[in-house]
């Protein structure tokens, strides 16, 4: 027994030098509204449930907060923001109900972008039509000033007959100058649309046909030379398009995902780059529990899937695929082991898990279900959580952006 005491001392130290090295979280900016925590009923000034965030020009975080009250169902409102990375807070726009709650500016906000502009460019997800309520209508296009100056409805989504213009999508820079997105409603099978920042206009570049390219397109990737990648489903299943803006050309590729036992498998979410310029993404298996990584060549080939990674016994709930620094795939995983979120690290060559951060809780300072995580700069690890963190006596906290320091270089 007294040689084996010297062992378990030193498996012990291991075991909590280990724990130690695991990195963690910093909570940066605490969303709180006004109320107690164990009822969560009451109005959030800066916000609530903030979603995921980009890093700007100038270096400073930017995002939306998805509603303005706390205590219902069906939240109401939302805020725009930025955030210094060392924590300075400032309200850029709040969306407000308007007359009878019609939301006639736009109603719970997603995720946002820079414009060559330099402005801040975002879409909500209801409101700007309609004379219901706030969740009339299919949300709105709009920019803002990093300062919060000149905020500018530019379009509202699906305002034409039989929403030939779309509906709404998140939206990514392109090398033009000008900004794209996709909607999966809309036009004869969702559509491609792009805004020009100089004039603020909005135009649909694409309409799909479901009969013929495929329809219900995921969002748009960028790759180095100003075109974009994404998926669509249509007669042959799920399929890979490819559009050029420069010449508006969009093709499209039969992926062929396969079934397994019988349960059909598709894709879950947009694609991402490697570091080998292959398209990575996840995909799901009907009625089984799990998600995998699949990759492919730009033109289509080479496509394959790797094998369910696990997470709490299934796939969890991903969002997002983040290429970090490090080569490797980092996914903020929704629900993770523990039903309040991980952070996941993935192999690009192999689909399997690298390793899995559990580090978010009802009782954690960051608070709990991630948001997609985004690399800085400087190779830290940026991201935000819908509910929960600390807050003061008569105050609760409704979600969190924190930073991650994971050790990884530079971008």
């Amino acid at each position: 027994m007294k040689g084996k005491l010297p062992l378990l001392i030193l498996v012990g130290l291991l075991a909590s030098s280990a724990y130690a090295a695991s990195p963690q979280p910093v909570a940066v900016y605490t969303f709180t509204c006004n109320g107690n925590a164990f009822e969560r009923i009451g109005s959030c000034p800066d916000g609530g449930r903030p979603d995921s965030l980009i890093q700007g020009s100038d270096g400073n975080f930017y995002g939306a907060a998805q509603d303005s009250m706390e205590g219902s169902s069906t939240p109401n409102g939302g805020t725009v923001f930025s955030l210094t990375p060392t924590g300075k807070f400032t309200l850029l726009h709040t969306f407000a109900p308007g007359v009878n709650k019609t939301y006639p500016n736009g109603n719970l906000p997603g995720l946002v972008t820079e414009g060559s502009d330099g402005k801040i460019y975002g879409i909500t997800l209801f409101g700007g039509v309609g004379g219901c309520n706030g969740y009339c209508g299919s949300g709105v296009l709009y920019r803002v000033g990093k300062d919060g100056t000149g905020f500018q409805v530019l379009h509202r989504f699906c305002s034409q007959s039989n929403c030939a213009d779309g509906g709404g999508g998140p939206l990514v820079a392109g090398n033009d100058g000008n900004l794209y997105g996709s909607s999966s409603i809309g036009g004869s099978g969702g559509t491609i649309f792009r805004v020009t920042p100089s004039t603020g206009a909005y135009e649909v570049v694409v309409n799909f046909d479901y009969a013929t390219i495929g329809g219900f397109p995921s969002g748009l990737t960028l790759a180095s030379d100003g075109s974009f990648f994404g998926l669509d489903a249509g007669t042959r299943g799920e399929n890979l398009f490819h559009y050029t803006p420069a010449t508006g050309a969009l093709k499209s590729v039969a992926l062929n995902f396969p079934s397994f036992n019988g349960l059909p498998s598709r894709p879950a979410g947009s694609l991402v780059f490697g570091a080998n310029g292959n398209l990575y993404g996840l995909y799901v298996i009907y009625a089984r529990s799990g998600e995998g990584l699949f990759e492919v060549h730009t033109d289509g080939s080479s496509f394959h899937l790797f094998p369910f990674y696990t997470t709490r016994g299934g796939g969890g709930s991903p969002d997002g695929l983040l290429l970090a620094s490090d080569d490797n795939f980092w996914i903020a995983d929704y629900n993770g082991k523990t039903g309040y979120g991980d952070i996941i690290t993935l192999s690009p060559s192999t689909g399997t898990v690298i390793q899995t951060l559990t580090i978010f809780g009802p009782a954690v300072a960051v608070g709990a279900y991630p948001a997609e995580i985004i690399q800085a700069k400087d190779g830290t690890l940026w991201g935000s959580t819908y509910q929960y963190g600390n807050a003061s006596s008569g105050l609760f906290a409704d979600g969190t952006v924190f930073s991650l320091n994971a050790g990884l270089p530079p971008k």
